[in-house]
C-alpha cells in the first residue's frame, strides 16, 4: 500500500539563498520569484473543523459529520468576483491521515479573508462512475483552475485505500461537478493507469487581469507528482498523456536534493504560472527525517518552494529556491495531525491586484498569506 507523505511546513516569504546543507541564514529574493507573502494579522486559520455541519452520505445512508475532524489542503479560484476555496475535509470515522473519508467543502469570500461555508460538501464519494476509485478513502487534495470560457477544472486524488489516482472533474459553478475519472486511464494503453499518482498543477497565465488555463505548444500542460515532478499534456483537459523518456518511463523534471528543505519530496502545489521569466511551479518540499536533511528546518517538515521552467519548453528545468518562501512558524502550523510542521500550498489566486495563497496547516486547518506586488513583505528569516 502507498504510505501517504502529507503536507508540510512553511512560512510565506520568497527567497533564494545560498545552497548546501543549510549554511546560509540570509534570505534573498531572485527577480523571477513571487513574494514576499505576509499572513494577515489575527486572521489565521481561516477555516477550521466544524462539528455541527451534517451531510447525508449517499454511501452509508447516514448523516455524517463530514468536516468534524480536519479541514485542510485547499484549492482556490475566482467566481462572480469572489474567491472560492475548495478544501479537503475529513470526518470522524477512522484513525489517522488517509484512513477517514475525505470530501471537498466549499467556502466563499468577498475579501479573501473572511469566508462563509456551504453546509454540505460539493465533491465526495457517491454511487457513480468513480465509486471504485474513491470509496472508502474519498476525494482528497484538490487543485482548481478555470478556462477562459468559464469551465472550472479540478484535479484531485481519488483514494480507495488501495491506490491513489489523479482524477479530474469539471463544473460551471464549482458546486455541481461532472467526474471524469482517472486522468491516465487511456494513455499508452493504460500503462500508467495503475500507478500511484497525485498532486497536479495545471499551467495558467494572467490575461486581462484574470488567471486562466492556457495551452503551450498547442496543448494543455500539467505538472504532477509527489516524490518527483513529472508532466503530462492534453487536448481536452480530461485525458492526459504523461511525458516519458527514451525508455518509455516517466520523465523526471525535478527531484529531491540532499541538504535542502526539499530533500525527501518535491510535490506539486497550486496551478503553475506563466510569467515573463518563464513558468513558475509552486511546490511543497518535504525534509528528510534524518541523514541528508536540511538542518535549518525540522525533520519531516513540509515547506513551500518555487521552481522556474523554460517558457518555450516547460519541461526544461532552470532553477529553484534554495530556501523555502513559506515554512511552518505559527503554532497552528505545527500542531494537529502533522506536528512536524506543515504549510502545504494548493490554491493561489490573483484578486484585486494581489495574490492570495491558501495552504493547509499541519493537515488540520486552512490559512492564507497575501502578496501585494506594490508593497511586498520582507522575507522571513531562516530561523
Amino acid at each position: 500500500m502507498i504510505k501517504f507523505l502529507r503536507k508540510g511546513s512553511i512560512i510565506f516569504s520568497l527567497l533564494l539563498a545560498q545552497p548546501c546543507y543549510g549554511q546560509s541564514r540570509v534570505n534573498t529574493l531572485p527577480s523571477w520569484a513571487f513574494g514576499g507573502f505576509a499572513r494577515p494579522a489575527n486572521i489565521n486559520p481561516i477555516i477550521s473543523p466544524d462539528t455541527v455541519s451534517r451531510f447525508l452520505d449517499p454511501m452509508s445512508k447516514k448523516q455524517v459529520q463530514w468536516e468534524a475532524n480536519d479541514t485542510f489542503n485547499p484549492a482556490a479560484t475566482i467566481k462572480n468576483n469572489k474567491i472560492i476555496v475548495l478544501y479537503r475535509a475529513e470526518d470522524l470515522y477512522g484513525i489517522g491521515i488517509g484512513f477517514r473519508t475525505s470530501r471537498v467543502g466549499y467556502a466563499e469570500s468577498t475579501d479573501g479573508i473572511q469566508f462563509s461555508r456551504r453546509k454540505a460538501p460539493v465533491l465526495y464519494p457517491d454511487n457513480d462512475v468513480a465509486k471504485k476509485y474513491e470509496w472508502p478513502g474519498g476525494c482528497e487534495d484538490p487543485r482548481v483552475a478555470v478556462t477562459a470560457g468559464g469551465t472550472y477544472v479540478v484535479f484531485y486524488t481519488e483514494w480507495n485505500r488501495d491506490l491513489p489516482r489523479l482524477g479530474v472533474a469539471t463544473s460551471k459553478d464549482l458546486i455541481h461537478w461532472k467526474k471524469r475519472g482517472p486522468i491516465f486511464k487511456t494513455a499508452y494503453d493504460g500503462k500508467f493507469f495503475n500507478i500511484a499518482s497525485k498532486s497536479a498543477s495545471i499551467l495558467t497565465r494572467v490575461i486581462n487581469g484574470k488567471q486562466v488555463i492556457i495551452k503551450t505548444n498547442g496543448k494543455y500542460w500539467l505538472y504532477w507528482g509527489e516524490h518527483h515532478v513529472y508532466a503530462a499534456t492534453s487536448t481536452n483537459l480530461v485525458d492526459w498523456t504523461p511525458l516519458v523518456d527514451n525508455k518509455g518511463e516517466l520523465k523526471e523534471l525535478m527531484s529531491p536534493r540532499d541538504g535542502y528543505f526539499d530533500s525527501d519530496l518535491t510535490e506539486c502545489g497550486p496551478p503553475a504560472l506563466m510569467t515573463k521569466d518563464g513558468v513558475i511551479l509552486f511546490y511543497n518540499g518535504k525534509n528528510k527525517p534524518a541523514e541528508g536533511r536540511d538542518t535549518r528546518f525540522n525533520a519531516n517538515s513540509y515547506c513551500a518552494g518555487q521552481a522556474l521552467f523554460d517558457a518555450k519548453d516547460p519541461s526544461k528545468f532552470k532553477t529553484r529556491l534554495d530556501i523555502p518562501f513559506l515554512r511552518p512558524m505559527e503554532p497552528f502550523e505545527k500542531s494537529g495531525q502533522y506536528i512536524n510542521g506543515t504549510v502545504f500550498i494548493e490554491g493561489m489566486v490573483y484578486f484585486k491586484k494581489k495574490w492570495f495563497l491558501y495552504y493547509g496547516c499541519a493537515d488540520s486547518r486552512v490559512a492564507v498569506a497575501v502578496y501585494d506586488p506594490s508593497k511586498p513583505a520582507p522575507p522571513d528569516p531562516v530561523e
